[in-house]
């Protein structure tokens, strides 16, 4: 078994605003002294973790990252029949047992990363409460797991200040996307017209607007620890197999959502190498220190990220003991066969 798979993925999008800063512009990066387009990992794992493409082939594995766990223990109650006081009571004591819960509030102060387990260790609990009208005891308040098969919490980690003993190490590693070419962030200035302007009395737009958007070339890296990541779901590699197929074929699939319906920003990769091996992981973003700049960008990119490859081999011996590539801009390799190769 390999225990690092490494992908190089380039993925190319047309005009689009992809992940926005805090002023609604597409958000860049400085590298190599030029600016570039940035899609943050943290974008990029939320998009990938909540797409269907992990419903579909991980639905009952997928845990739930959200302050709101003791409003939904509350509703679970008063369906069942507690009264309002006991069930704020009794949920907030369930719900603090993954955060501390806020003043008068049923509300977690940090988001907490639950597992399906946990999730139903506590609905089950509480249903207890209800039939037993009682707050729990202290033994019953063991909700929190070590042993979880939630594929999420097992690639991208989780912290819980407050019981950093169930803390889990990511097994995933994820680069923030950075265009392999400098950029200009641009500006769509636009109108909206109301439909019932009879276009003589009443004339003219009735709202005016600037969008900021760019269009790149992207590459991302990501690293998975598979000896980890079986680790993190009990020893389960059937599961880690599902988990890293599903990975794989979200990050190749699974568009960031800003903006969608202005830019219809939706695309496939263009071009990934993946990488297996025991040796030391190591990004290949050198390749693009330089800015690709040519009119065949996309066939420089896969150029150069190959030749980065190899220089590194050069110096440093084998960086990776086997590798595949598909190659959609030369329609070389295929999906199903590098789906296959990962989970290897």
């Amino acid at each position: 078994m390999s225990q690092f798979i490494q992908l190089h993925i380039l993925t190319s999008y047309a005009p689009s605003n992809l992940n926005r800063d805090d002023l609604g512009r597409p958000k860049t990066a400085k590298m190599g002294g030029f600016d570039r387009l940035r899609v943050s990992s943290q974008s990029l794992k939320r998009n990938w973790r909540c797409s269907e493409v992990f419903e579909s082939s991980l639905a009952d594995n997928i845990g739930k990252r959200t302050k709101r766990f003791g409003q939904q223990v509350f509703d679970l109650m008063i369906t069942k029949g507690a009264s309002e006081k006991n069930a704020k009571a009794w949920a907030a004591d369930i719900a603090g047992l993954f955060g501390k819960i806020k003043k008068d509030s049923l509300e977690i102060e940090q988001l907490a990363h639950i597992s399906p387990e946990e999730q139903t260790a506590a609905f089950e609990l509480a249903a207890v409460l209800v039939e037993e009208n009682r707050s729990p005891k202290d033994e019953e308040k063991s909700l929190l797991r070590q042993n979880q098969s939630a594929v999420d919490i097992a690639l991208f980690g989780r912290m819980l200040a407050s019981s950093p003993r169930f803390n889990v190490e990511a097994a995933c590693q994820v680069a923030h996307a950075l265009s392999v070419h400098s950029v200009v962030v641009e500006d769509d200035y636009f109108t909206a017209v109301d439909d019932l302007n009879d276009g003589k009395e009443d004339s003219g737009s009735s709202h005016i607007g600037e969008s900021g958007f760019a269009a790149a070339l992207f590459y991302n890296y990501i690293c998975i620890n598979k000896s980890q990541l079986i680790d993190n779901l009990n020893g389960d590699e059937a599961l880690a197999n599902k988990a890293i197929q599903a990975l794989t074929e979200a990050a190749v699939k699974v568009s960031p959502k800003g903006k969608q319906n202005s830019f219809a920003s939706r695309a496939y990769a263009s071009y990934v190498l993946a990488e297996k091996g025991e040796y030391q992981p190591r990004s290949l973003s050198a390749a693009f220190l330089k800015p690709i700049a040519g009119g065949d960008q996309a066939g420089d990119a896969i150029k150069a990220l190959n030749k980065q490859a190899e220089n590194f081999d050069k110096v440093y011996g084998e960086c990776a003991e086997v590798r595949y590539a598909i190659d959609a801009v030369n329609g070389e390799g295929s999906f199903e066969e590098l789906k296959a190769f990962v989970a290897q």
